[in-house]
């Protein structure tokens, strides 16, 4: 099976992620080699013009200002991507780096790049081949493209630096020897097509946001489950009432929740307690029963979840709209007949989208925090015991341990929800002197989306502790499935035990499951 690269359709960020997942290969249609042919049959003749074209016979970056005849071509090409290949750090797992290289395809397959079908034939080919690059994680600037990253996917190609092949690492050469594929030879403004472009962090934060989606979509009915848990009020989450604060997310978030509880018993019926409340009413203020309305870590979901949802759907329509982009400089557009000098390879877009993702999370986390707060604390679980500790409590100390996990992760995700977007520093000789760091925050909404998924991942196992402590038959048709998908990983916790394990299960089983792969076209 292929996906076909076709002409003019639209690559969507789930089609993305799961070739990168499924390793499939990738190809393009003729439309889209014609396209790419054309566009470098127009650069080639703006050089017989005699135009001057940046990267084409100018050199780069801090050395704009130099003259470098064609003749030069193929030694500046390759010295551009040596001397920017400059990443430190451990290197990118193979799906990640799958993903950036079928990004970059993507963004060359539009044909403005004026790369050569014989150098994107090859590029294609390592990575249907399974030929991985080695690509250090820190150093980019994410402003001039993602220079380092993609200039250590180039280098491979060229038979450069070092790839991953059949479970080895090895020299970029030997791999493609063993793969059968010739290196490229550069030609002017080759290497610069190749790596000057924003497909490292649209890569990583393709699958960065996919995942963090599903961990949302997941919980939701986490949320719903933990107000069986903690019987909570049913009502705030009545759409009529969310009519009259028209924001879409917040109605999407409490319509779910209200559909989810409709046949639940855990959860509470707010009328129920009014008439309980009414008949206790007398003659002087005394402490009622039960309180008239929840704590809003459980009534405020929509209104918490909502914005988070509405930054998601910006989010996905940044990241696929850059996707879908010619991100590189200079562009050669044939149907214009002209080349154009841009900085389409600013990352500033991916990079606050990256920034959003990470403030969304962090909301998320907090707000899974505050629930395993009340689930342990009986002064304010409505009635389950210290700790979800309901046998030799005292002797046994139940789930508190678990409390340390989560609020350490808590804090250390609220630290890193300042946004790297705006820590622009100038570097190249004042050339490029604004930046995005739009790599940097992909990899830290990455490390946010880990902290956020264990948070998660323990709250819900609370939740399948306290609906088991108060009788888990009246548990909605929804939440029973989450809860019973938890109890095959985890079992109701009457003595102490290690829940690392436990909580790495729910995690990486429930939260984080792989996407499945779907035949479709890719653009």
């Amino acid at each position: 099976m292929e996906f076909t690269v076709a002409a003019d359709q639209w690559v969507r960020l789930e089609q993305l992620e799961a070739a990168a997942t499924h390793s499939v290969p990738v190809g393009l249609d003729d439309k889209v080699w014609q396209r790419v042919q054309t566009s470098r049959e127009t650069l080639e003749r703006f050089v017989d013009e005699g135009r001057v074209i940046y990267g084409v016979n100018t050199s780069m970056g801090g050395f704009v200002d130099w003259l470098v005849p064609v003749t030069m071509a193929q030694q500046l090409q390759e010295n551009l991507i040596n001397a920017v290949a400059t990443n430190v750090g451990p290197h990118l797992d193979d799906r990640t780096v799958r993903a950036i290289m079928l990004s970059r395809i993507v963004s060359l397959a539009r044909g403005n790049s004026a790369i050569s079908t014989a150098n994107l034939e090859k590029l294609i080919a390592v990575y249907n081949a399974g030929i991985i690059p080695c690509v250090p994680e820190k150093g980019s600037l994410g402003t001039s493209g993602d220079l380092g990253p993609l200039a250590a996917i180039a280098l491979a190609c060229v038979g450069q630096w070092r790839a991953r092949y059949r479970g080895e690492t090895m020299p970029g050469a030997e791999a493609l020897r063993l793969a059968g594929i010739e290196p490229m030879t550069l030609s002017f403004k080759e290497g610069l097509a190749l790596i000057n472009g924003t497909s490292g962090m649209v890569g990583l934060g393709s699958l960065v946001f996919a995942q963090a989606n599903r961990l949302l979509d997941t919980y939701l009915t986490v949320s719903a489950l933990s107000v069986e848990g903690l019987r909570g009020m049913t009502k705030p989450f009545d759409p009529r009432v969310h009519e009259l604060k028209p924001h879409k997310g917040q109605r999407e978030i409490a319509g779910r929740l209200w559909r989810t509880l409709q046949e639940s018993t855990l959860a509470v019926n707010e009328q129920e307690t009014e008439a309980a409340l009414a008949a206790e009413m007398g003659a002087s203020a005394k402490a009622g029963s039960q309180p008239i309305e929840d704590a809003y870590s459980i009534r405020c979901t929509p209104q918490i979840l909502g914005p988070v949802l509405d930054s998601f759907v910006r989010i996905s329509e940044t990241l696929e709209a850059e996707l879908n982009s010619s991100n590189d400089n200079p562009l050669v557009v044939p149907d214009e007949n002209d080349v154009f000098h841009n900085g389409h390879f600013h990352g500033q877009y991916v990079a606050m989208a990256m920034d959003h993702l990470v403030i969304s999370l962090t909301t998320l986390t907090n707000l899974a925090n505050r629930r395993i707060d009340r689930f342990l604390d009986k002064s304010n679980s409505n009635g389950l015991p210290a700790f979800l500790c309901r046998e030799n409590p005292g002797l046994r100390l139940g789930l508190m341990g678990g409390q340390f996990m989560t609020a350490s992760l808590t804090a250390e995700t609220r630290a890193m929800a300042v946004p790297m977007s705006v820590q622009s520093l100038t570097s190249t000789g004042d050339f490029q002197d604004i930046v995005s760091f739009g790599f940097v925050a992909a990899r830290r909404a990455r490390e946010v989306l880990a902290n956020a998924t264990y948070v998660v991942a323990f709250e819900l196992l609370c939740a399948a502790q306290a609906v088991d402590i108060r009788g888990n038959e009246g548990l909605s048709p929804v939440t029973r499935e989450l809860y019973e998908r938890t109890r095959e990983l985890v079992p109701y916790l009457d003595r102490d035990v290690t829940i690392t394990d436990h909580v790495e299960a729910i995690a990486s089983q429930i939260l984080a499951a792989p996407p499945a792969y779907r035949s479709e076209v890719l653009l």
